[in-house]
């Protein structure tokens, strides 16, 4: 008996649940953006790798959804006649199911994998939402991957900067503020922030799968699996009240009745509504109060930050001055560099570093048309050579003990054609207004995203992914909730957040272009605030016409590069120090 495709075995599934489709999202209990294996339905059901995305199968047929990062990537994983491929943003599912299916369809869906403010918006369809009271993966996935069970260690307070308990304390009184009894807290690495602790339950993200509950007075439940937190300290498991994590449901049932309980409306996995509503409680939705104030660096976090990007850029320049030498060189010799190559050596001299955890994302290294999937990592199956023709980026970062880094350089090793050096420029440009910028504390990011894209855009260009986002200490290296895109972001930036800024331009089937900095958000002057800069990288200006740059943007190169080549000279290899003083030169050294 031949064994059933993921896709025909979920159909099975639908039969025998009376459903006329269902809906699997890239989605863990936690809206991780990187799931555990054991999690990644989706990728087990289409093969698609992403970290965003849905699918909607249906009886006779099947659509994906994923948005603008993933459009070229998604059809050299996906079958694409199993699955129809839709933009996730652009043609919502809600949307489809108005326009597609006729009223009362019956679609099942995960209570724990869906938010609460997905499920409005699905709710609102003419279709009938099932929530499903098990999991039907664990019938049709036979060889599913187990649950992770990473151990725990604990942030030392010369690191986190804040005692646990003083954090417990700041955010109960918000929630006394608020009239809230409990803080029902579903985010890893909000629960990490909160206990000063770090996890290892997903590699290059260091949480930990747990829940919690903060009470107005500042008491803590923490449920997590026993097996992680064996190596914890007495002086902190004896300030909290542990269960198991099946437990956390029935826990919020328990004391919901009279009660009420701030859910985040984004992030709070629908099924907590549901088990607080059914026993009497009263569900407050707010945005979880820790994630705007841990995006908020206090000054020993942002010294890690400045720490851990010195240490990074030794790495980088080590690593760049070794590609400069060796492209050229292999090339002509008829063996040549590789994305994968690259990228191995690239860890090898983060490794040396002495803070170095691990990689903080999966490197994206890649040349010529790979680029053009702004997310593409290299496999022996797609793997490229480096060469003189083409653009190589390098998107990559470091958990260090300290603090987390990602960067982006597009890098060339030969004379490139006139549209590859204009698009260079205008992604450039759009690079350097960001850092030339002074704007009103307070800004939002949507209100400073079209300043990265107006030389792309004076070209009829443009790209399809965010302008920014924050980057957590030593946590996630995407971090809630700022962001600088077109999409409206409602939280403000201020003194103390941390960003990327990184525009780019991506030619299918070509070429792709970005350029990436970390920032610290400072004030320039009363009222007023800039990006700094974290990231000590140089900057590429081979492939630069000169021409486009102002004399401001000019200035800001030169000033940056001196202060790249101040710091790094006496750190880098002795081989990569001629090498980074070249790359380093002022601008008129540089163009002659």
């Amino acid at each position: 008996m031949q064994t059933p495709t993921p896709l025909q075995a979920l159909r099975d599934r639908l039969v025998a649940l009376e459903l006329d489709g269902m809906i699997v999202p890239r989605a863990d209990a936690h809206q991780s953006e990187d799931c555990a294996p054991h999690d990644n339905k989706l990728q087990w059901l289409t093969g698609f790798t992403g970290s965003a995305g849905l699918a909607l199968v249906l009886r006779d047929k099947a659509l994906l959804f994923v948005d603008g990062r993933y459009q070229v990537q998604v059809r050299s994983e996906v079958d694409l006649h199993d699955f129809a491929i839709h933009h996730l943003h652009n043609e919502p599912l809600d949307q489809w199911l108005n326009a597609s299916l006729p009223a009362g369809s019956r679609i099942g869906f995960e209570p724990l994998l869906m938010v609460n403010s997905q499920f409005q918006a699905l709710n609102a369809t003419h279709c009938e939402l099932v929530a499903l009271d098990s999991d039907p993966f664990d019938v049709i996935w036979t060889d599913r991957p187990a649950a992770p069970y990473g151990a725990i260690r604990e942030m030392p307070l010369a690191i986190s900067g804040e005692s646990s308990a003083d954090k417990r304390a700041r955010i109960a009184r918000v929630l006394a503020e608020k009239g809230a009894d409990y803080l029902a807290i579903t985010l890893p690495d909000n629960i990490a922030w909160l206990l000063n602790i770090r996890g290892s339950d997903i590699a290059m993200n260091p949480v930990a799968h747990s829940f919690a509950l903060l009470s107005r007075e500042g008491a803590v439940e923490w449920f997590v699996n026993p097996q992680k937190t064996a190596g914890l300290s007495a002086q902190l498991t004896s300030t909290l009240t542990l269960h198991d994590v099946g437990d956390f449901l029935p826990r919020c049932q328990q004391i919901a009745a009279g009660k009420r309980i701030l859910l985040d409306g984004d992030f709070a996995p629908v099924a907590l509504r549901f088990a607080i509503e059914q026993q009497g409680g009263e569900v407050l939705w707010s945005a979880d109060p820790i994630t705007f104030i841990k995006a908020h660096k206090n000054a020993t976090e942002l010294a890690g930050y400045r720490e851990s990007h010195q240490q990074d850029g030794v790495a980088w320049v080590n690593f760049l001055a070794w590609l400069a030498r060796e492209v050229p060189a292999r090339e002509a010799a008829g063996n040549p560099v590789t994305e994968l190559e690259a990228q191995q050596k690239q860890l090898a001299f983060r490794q040396r570093q002495p803070g170095f955890i691990e990689q903080s994302f999966s490197t994206i290294s890649a040349s010529a048309s790979n680029a053009a999937m702004c997310h593409y990592h290299s496999s022996e199956k797609t793997n490229k050579a480096i060469t003189s023709a083409n653009f190589y980026l390098n998107d990559s970062g470091g958990q260090y003990q300290n603090g987390t880094t990602d960067a982006t350089r597009t890098l060339s090793f030969g004379a490139l054609n006139a549209q590859q050096r204009l698009h260079y420029t205008a992604v450039l440009k759009g690079f350097l207004s960001m850092f030339t910028l002074q704007f009103p504390a307070g800004t939002h990011g949507h209100q400073l995203d079209a300043f990265a894209r107006r030389a792309l855009w004076d070209l009829g260009l443009d790209f399809d992914h965010g302008t920014g986002h924050g980057v957590g200490h030593q946590l996630l290296i995407h971090e809630q909730p700022q962001r600088i895109a077109k999409k409206v972001n409602p939280w403000p930036l201020s003194a103390g957040n941390i960003m990327t800024i990184e525009p780019g331009y991506y030619l299918a089937d070509n070429y792709g272009i970005r350029i990436e900095n970390q920032v610290e958000v400072v004030e320039s002057q009363p009222g007023f605030c800039r990006f700094a800069s974290l990231t000590l990288i140089p900057i590429d200006l081979s492939q630069v016409e000169w021409s486009l740059l102002s004399e401001q943007e000019q200035q800001w190169l030169d000033d940056y590069h001196q202060q790249v080549r101040d710091t790094l000279s006496p750190l880098v290899d002795d081989d990569a120090r001629a090498w980074l003083n070249a790359a380093t030169a002022p601008l008129r050294v540089q163009a002659s």
